[in-house]
């Protein structure tokens, strides 16, 4: 079995997690590999993760073996940009998937009767990471493009009534956003930058912080507000489908996408009132079991199970 993703270990996005993570559930179950093509060698199941980005390995796949199980996992570009936006490889590589995943329940909304037939929900996990000093108030974890919206924490970050300590952890993929991080910094002293990190010093910025804040446009399901339910630390986050769904519509924690002026009011009232800080932690609380690396294994493996089982020569 081959799992395709276009980016690997050096990327550090969610991609390539999503990817490792699958190949370690899968061990002993079955022989998974990952690459970020397929190149014609013998497998009996593909599993693609992007369905543009990929579309070259699905198409080539799925025309050399179309009896052959082939699962499509769709990410928020997938979902919320290309597909909507009729291109025409990721609408083909959902034509010729036999399995299709998405990695949050408001997902399933965005797909056809036809593809919600052969699609199901695979929520995303992580580990526990816990620590009970807190070295930050806020804490952002995204690379610097335009679809994580960093610009909207930096406007957040100037109107604060109050200096309350913002860190963002990622890579300058925009070296416009990289700037504007820097001005960030030298205009606001309680707002720092730190650049990319790896995953372990990231889980613990993420832990050592009263809060995450998830300022995106466009998600899959993003598996640092995940890491940062497991960790014990409420989320705020805009309202997103990717983000909805993961946290469930009754949650009180979002805020309007790209509002800067909301996003620092919510901001404050949870710096400041205590009691809808306990109700966030509360209701982050309640939605942890589902995203225990248990859960997704299990869920994994389900899947694998069923692609082998409608295998074909």
């Amino acid at each position: 079995m081959l799992i395709v993703t276009p980016a690997l270990a050096a990327a550090n996005n969610g991609n390539w997690h999503t990817a490792a993570r699958w190949q370690t559930f899968l061990a002993g179950a079955a022989d998974a590999q990952i690459a970020q093509a397929w190149d014609g060698e013998p497998v009996d199941a593909l599993i693609a993760l992007h369905a543009r980005r990929s579309a070259d390995s699905i198409a080539r796949f799925h025309a050399a073996h179309p009896q052959r199980p082939l699962a499509l996992v769709l990410t928020g570009t997938d979902l919320y940009r290309d597909i909507e936006r009729g291109d025409a490889s990721a609408r083909h590589s959902l034509e010729c998937a036999s399995h299709v995943v998405v990695l949050q329940h408001e997902a399933l909304r965005r797909l056809s009767a036809v593809q919600q037939a052969k699609a199901r929900v695979i929520v995303q996990s992580a580990a526990r990471v816990l620590r009970r000093d807190k070295a930050t108030d806020f804490i952002a974890v995204g690379h610097l493009r335009d679809e994580k919206d960093p610009l909207t924490l930096m406007d957040a970050a100037r109107r604060l009534a109050e200096p309350l300590s913002i860190v963002h952890v990622g890579n300058p993929l925009d070296e416009a956003l990289a700037a504007a991080a820097r001005r960030t910094m030298a205009d606001c002293p309680h707002y720092r930058w730190l650049g990319g990190l790896g995953a372990e010093d990231t889980r613990q910025w993420i832990a050592g912080a009263r809060a995450l804040v998830h300022m995106s446009r466009i998600e899959g399901g993003a598996n640092v507000v995940i890491e940062a339910v497991r960790s014990q630390v409420p989320v705020l986050a805009s309202r997103i489908d990717g983000n909805v769904g993961l946290l469930g519509t009754g949650y009180e924690g979002y805020f309007p996408v790209g509002d800067a002026p909301a996003l620092a009011a919510l901001m404050q009232r949870f710096a400041g009132d205590a009691a809808f800080a306990e109700r966030l932690a509360e209701q982050c609380a309640a939605l942890e079991p589902q995203f225990a690396p248990e859960v997704e294994a299990k869920a994994v493996q389900a899947l694998v199970a069923d692609l082998l089982a409608t295998m074909r020569p």
